[in-house]
């Protein structure tokens, strides 16, 4: 009965006579990150080919800080029109607010679920000079010599919570020194100063070819595109590990049901075009969408509980 009430208030976005004619006027999609990085690149990708299909412009707002939660709050306290959307994700939309103590926003019904992008194959990555090739050896030489150190690129990020799900379903201590940042925490495990990290595939790439990081596993039940060689969590025997960065896009809760339908209908078309779908694969994004904003907003409701679970056993906080 919860589960089913907090799914109805996620979703619910009733029809208005406003949201006839939608959309009338340039929108805006808001990144809760600088430029530059991924969620940027995948946001940037997303406004250009949607602008095409739903012939008003769509002007992109980069809006960091607090780990996306200031992005966050400005597209839940906006007017419930369908002209602001919010790019979300794994880690900026789901373990934040599992892990930082006051939201400034209401998680479960501030927001209007439109759609899924895709996800990002997370890698699970040590330093050549360790001397393991899997999760099994892992493992071992974990529980050998603890604790294993663990760069992230900041407490409470995907990455965070991934490195705490594989250690506590391999059962080895760990320590997470905590970056402001994907590329200096893999700087220090490059430079050997750190043993082990995660992250979306992309960023690895290089470090992988030349050989300077070792990838003992996709975080997941499919393998990666770009990483076509590297065995899955679940192939190893490891079913319980399973992470992907993902990225769906939302709007304020009570946004008109014909605007979402629009926008659901944009972004799905747009997922589609065989140039989207290269240059997201380029970035490491498996294409992944939605059949309707419901089904959408069921995966947040699920990604949500199954998140809440690891945070509560790691105990873990933003910092």
């Amino acid at each position: 009965m919860i589960e089913r009430r907090v799914v109805l208030t996620l979703l619910a976005a009733p029809a208005v006579a406003r949201a006839q004619g939608f959309p009338a006027r340039p929108l805006r999609l808001v990144i809760p990150f600088t430029s530059g990085g991924s969620n940027d690149i995948v946001g940037r990708l997303l406004a250009e080919a949607m602008a095409a299909r739903l012939g008003q412009p769509i002007v992109v707002e980069n809006r960091g800080g607090a780990g996306g939660l200031l992005g966050n709050d400005l597209v839940a306290k906006a007017p419930p029109d369908g002209y602001t959307i919010l790019l979300a994700g794994s880690g900026s939309f789901v373990i934040s607010s599992l892990t930082v103590p006051r939201v400034p926003y209401d998680v479960v019904n501030g927001f209007a679920a439109i759609g899924l992008v895709g996800a990002a194959p997370n890698v699970i990555a040590v330093n050549p000079e360790l001397p393991v090739r899997n999760l099994a050896e892992l493992r071992d030489y974990a529980r050998a010599h603890p604790p294993i150190t663990f760069g992230t690129p900041g407490a409470g990020t995907t990455a965070h919570a991934l490195g705490a799900m594989v250690a506590l379903t391999l059962g080895f201590p760990i320590e997470f020194i905590h970056y402001r940042g994907t590329a200096p925490a893999l700087t220090d495990v490059v430079a050997g100063r750190l043993q082990m990290i995660t992250n979306a595939a992309a960023p690895f790439l290089p470090f992988l070819a030349s050989g300077r990081l070792r990838a003992l596993a996709i975080a997941g039940r499919q393998r990666a595109s770009i990483l076509p060689e590297v065995p899955t969590s679940v192939e190893e025997g490891f079913p319980e590990i399973e992470s992907a960065t993902w990225y769906g896009l939302l709007a304020p809760a009570g946004t008109p049901r014909e605007a979402i339908g629009r926008l659901h209908a944009a972004l799905n078309a747009s997922l589609e075009d065989p140039g989207l779908r290269a240059r997201m694969v380029e970035n490491g994004v498996e294409i992944e969408t939605s059949p309707t904003p419901e089904d959408f907003g069921r995966f947040l409701v699920t990604e949500r509980e199954r998140w809440s679970a690891v945070v509560q056993r790691a105990n873990l906080r933003a910092e």
